[in-house]
């Protein structure tokens, strides 16, 4: 298996800019959205979670079998 390291290093990269964007968009905002999740049950926690990495799985899965890629 060949590991294609620029498109995994442009898919980290991509995930940090998403993880960092509501922290200065909303810099305000976020020391009352981390008190909302650390209140939060770890059911729901891992829900969310879960739920997120079903749809990035699906998104992957999606553009690699249906989007023409260079």
């Amino acid at each position: 298996m060949n590991i294609d390291w620029k498109l995994l290093l442009l898919a980290v990269g991509l995930a940090l800019v998403f993880e960092g964007m509501p922290y200065f968009l909303f810099a305000e905002k976020m020391p009352g959205v981390l008190r909302q999740l650390s209140a939060m049950k770890p059911r729901s926690l891992r829900f969310m979670g879960m739920t997120a990495m079903a749809v990035g799985l699906f998104l992957v899965w999606f553009m690699t079998r249906h989007a023409v890629l260079p």
